[in-house]
């Protein structure tokens, strides 16, 4: 008979570590939160030292039960919800709700989910640590007042159905503030000016340098006249040829912003997927015989830091595997950041011997991309540096210097495991450059001037987003997935060509927060919240203090605003469409996934309209339909014929509105490798798209 009982939060973590505790427990599960604060009100004393008014979950009285009953069956209860602030509060909701003193050795943390980690833990039961249920009580009860705040205010004067909140707040600014840079650009027009030269044997470019080794911008077409004419009749001469030996390191391992940001450059996933794949690859999976096995430690961190044991077996593996000359012969692993918790380990595998190779039979398709990831990045960053051989050419053509660069992989190093991602369209691809020599004269083959314009800042990504936030202390890695998720179902963002875009609603809310609520938007404020919290974590300031000394001026700024703030009409965009339904106009509106067309009737008349976007294709297929851009139930784009359901057509790649100049096939847009090329659906015809 079992004397122990365990809750943790999920089945799926239940039955893991059943398996390595064995007959003598009883593992339950909470399912997440067993108490909150109620939805109806604000459920906060501000009057009594902010002292919350916690309900049971609606929906959690069956287990509620169930846990009780467990509990009057065994001798002793652990509660090992998971290692953060997060589950420091589940396990003292579940304390106070079954009666379980928290200053009992009744909390079990461990940060994977292995048979040695889960069996050291229970060694080592402690108290609930209040400091960290503390802090997680103060970011709830803050989030509260902003949210149950101007939240009421944003229904009263704008619409209902809209919400503010101090994180989410910020990354709309974010993106508005960029919107605006993008706005406001002024494009600059610059010049290069490409020399296509020959040795004899090989031709090499050399980009156009300065005068007399002195850099030389071009800034207009006058500029480049004056250099062609500067250097016609003139020999290309080398005038120095620089090698020079470098390093490259690899990448520390992954924590959570850089996990959600690799893995939508390289897998195109959401955050909120990543998150979800990731719990189930921590939570663990059946692997055969083995059974259920937590594959890789806690995703929530922002810590690189990695425990000697797992740098040594990492290590053993990559002598046997690449060789004693692939292994770093330091410490990897990036210093700690200052707004860090560094509160457990990076995101790694629990072992680096469950090869992806070795568990991808047991995985689904998105689980082993995204195991492949976190097990590559972490066995690169224990892996020795890159050696690259660099190579630079000066060449001179009268008083102008032109340049030549070139670089060889010397030793691979990491690089033969992964390479990290960029934002950038382009990868860093090897550049070769014959073997030239000082006074060598090359031939002239030809001399390529390009007029080019600055480009603006780019729109943000999901990836670049995440990444700017956390490069500003605002939020923490628990924060990222959901608050981009919400500011896009509010309505605030929309997303185009997967960058996000600020809707009206959005810049007019940002305006009004702006106005009545300007520390909310104040980044350096929202940081340095972000960093009280941690001290209220760390026993260093009290909750109750810091809710104090924000809730007084932001009381202040409330009542100012209930009576300032002037109402706001959004009117709707009338378009050219009438509905077939009742012959009314038709308006565009705003949702979830966009723009859409809705009948100026409503609520009498209901009829919606997704907007299409032509391509200006005609469809292969009926050659009386055109192609036009449509988006899935699941928001991805494809393009189908406006003839549907008559014709059938459809196509997940971009039609070009030209046809094979071969076979006179459907030409379509295709991504190989972040490049794109246009192929024929018919023949073998490719190029690339410039």
């Amino acid at each position: 008979m079992a004397d122990s009982l365990v809750i943790v939060e999920s089945p799926a973590k239940a039955k893991t570590i059943s398996k390595y505790l064995g007959r003598g427990y009883i593992v339950k599960a909470s399912m997440g939160h067993v108490r909150d604060l109620p939805k109806s009100q604000l459920g906060v004393d501000v009057e009594q030292d902010f002292q919350p008014k916690y309900i049971t979950v609606r929906g959690k009285g069956d287990v509620m039960k169930q846990l009780k009953d467990a509990k009057k069956r065994v001798k002793r209860v652990y509660l090992a919800a998971d290692p953060d602030r997060e589950g420091e509060a589940i396990a003292w909701h579940l304390a106070n709700s079954l009666n379980i003193d928290p200053n009992e050795s009744c909390r079990v943390v461990f940060r994977e989910i292995t048979k040695q980690a889960v069996k050291d833990a229970f060694k080592q039961p402690r108290p609930i640590n209040m400091d960290l249920v503390n802090a997680q009580q103060a970011r709830r009860i803050l989030d509260r007042l902003v949210g149950y705040g101007i939240s009421p205010l944003l229904w009263k004067k704008v619409k209902r159905g809209l919400s503010a909140g101090r994180v989410q707040s910020i990354a709309v600014k974010l993106v508005i503030d960029r919107e605006k840079e993008i706005r406001n650009f002024k494009p600059e027009e610059y010049w290069t000016v490409t020399a296509h030269l020959s040795t004899g044997k090989e031709t090499i470019e050399a980009q156009f340098y300065g005068y007399e080794n002195k850099k030389t911008e071009l800034k207009k077409e006058a500029d480049v006249e004056k250099l062609l004419a500067a250097i016609k009749g003139k020999r290309f001469i080398v005038s120095d040829v620089r090698l020079t030996e470098r390093k490259r390191n690899p990448s520390p391992p992954f924590i959570t912003s850089t996990l959600q940001q690799e893995a939508a450059r390289k897998l195109n996933f959401r955050p909120q997927k990543t998150m979800a794949i990731a719990q189930q690859l921590y939570e663990g999976i059946e692997l055969g015989k083995a059974g259920s096995v937590g594959l890789i430690t806690y995703m929530r961190t922002d810590s690189t830091r990695i425990s000697d044991t797992a740098k040594e077996e990492a290590k053993n593996y990559i002598r046997k595997t690449y060789g004693d000359n692939y292994v770093s012969k330091g410490s990897k692993g990036a210093a700690k950041k200052a707004n860090s918790q560094d509160a457990h380990e990076a995101v790694r595998p629990s072992s680096v011997l469950r090869t992806p190779a070795e568990v991808k039979d047991y995985l689904k398709r998105d689980q082993f991309r995204l195991y492949k990831l976190i097990w590559e990045r972490f066995v690169a960053s224990q892996m020795a540096p890159a050696i690259l051989d660099a190579v630079t050419a000066d060449i001179q053509a009268g008083i102008a210097t032109f340049r030549a660069t070139g670089s060889k992989i010397k030793f691979q190093g990491f690089m033969k495991v992964y390479i990290e991602g960029t934002d950038e369209k382009k990868q860093e691809e090897e550049k070769f450059l014959p073997a030239l020599e000082p006074k060598q004269t090359l031939t002239k083959k030809k001399i390529d001037p390009k007029q080019h314009f600055t480009q603006p800042p780019p729109r943000y990504t999901e990836a670049r987003l995440v990444k700017t936030l956390e490069e500003k202390g605002i939020g923490r890695p628990s924060t990222y997935a959901p608050t981009l998720d919400t500011i896009q179902k509010r309505g605030y963002v929309l997303m185009e060509d997967k960058r996000f875009v600020p809707s009206e609603l959005g810049e007019i809310v940002l305006a009004m927060m702006e106005e009545f609520f300007p520390e909310i938007l104040d980044v350096t404020f929202t940081a340095h919240m972000e960093e009280d919290l941690d001290q209220v974590e760390e026993g260093q300031i009290d909750w109750v203090k810091l809710l104090a000394e924000f809730y007084k001026p932001f009381r202040s700024r409330l009542s100012v605003a209930e009576e300032e703030m002037a109402e706001v009409e959004i009117a709707d965009e009338e378009s050219d469409e009438v509905c077939e339904k009742c012959g009314k106009v038709m308006v565009y509106k705003h949702g979830r996934f966009g723009k859409f067309l809705a009948c100026s009737g409503f609520p009498d008349c209901r009829n919606t309209k997704a907007i299409v976007k032509s391509t200006g294709v005609t469809c292969p297929v009926c050659h009386e339909g055109e192609v036009v851009e449509r988006k899935s139930k699941k928001n991805r784009l494809f393009y189908g014929c406006t003839r549907y359901p008559e014709c059938d057509f459809v196509s997940w790649d971009k039609p070009v509105p030209r046809p094979c100049p071969r076979c006179k096939g459907l030409l379509v847009e295709k991504k190989k490798k972040k490049e794109t090329f246009i192929v024929c659906t018919k023949c073998d015809y490719e190029e690339e798209k410039n």
